[in-house]
């Protein structure tokens, strides 16, 4: 197999996922929706994706080979993947909490 591909086989198999994950984030609260909200949205998406990346990088090269080829395969894709939903529930969180806060200002 390709290197590359090897390293990011887990981005290639998820990113159909992270697609329907990063429009419901996108698009889940309908209003308001203004430029710094897009701004928001858009960082806290690739932030997400960056974290993904780093995290599956890092269980490749943490996992023990000792458990055979596929085993850091798997490690670097549950790692990563759980990583990719913190970064994205923290960013939810945090919108919904600014989203409040702006409302009551208003």
């Amino acid at each position: 197999m390709n290197p590359l591909i090897e390293i990011n086989l887990a981005l290639v198999l998820f990113l159909p996922w992270f697609a329907i994950l990063g429009a419901l984030y996108w698009f889940y609260p309908r209003q308001p929706r203004g430029g710094a909200r897009k701004a928001f949205d858009a960082a806290a998406l690739l932030l997400a994706l960056a974290a993904f990346l780093v995290a599956n990088h890092w269980a490749l090269g943490y996992a023990d080979r000792a458990y055979g080829r596929l085993w850091p395969q798997v490690l670097a894709t549950s790692v990563a993947y759980g990583v990719f939903l913190l970064a994205l529930g923290v960013a939810f969180f945090v919108r919904r909490a600014w989203l409040r806060r702006r409302q009551r200002g208003s």
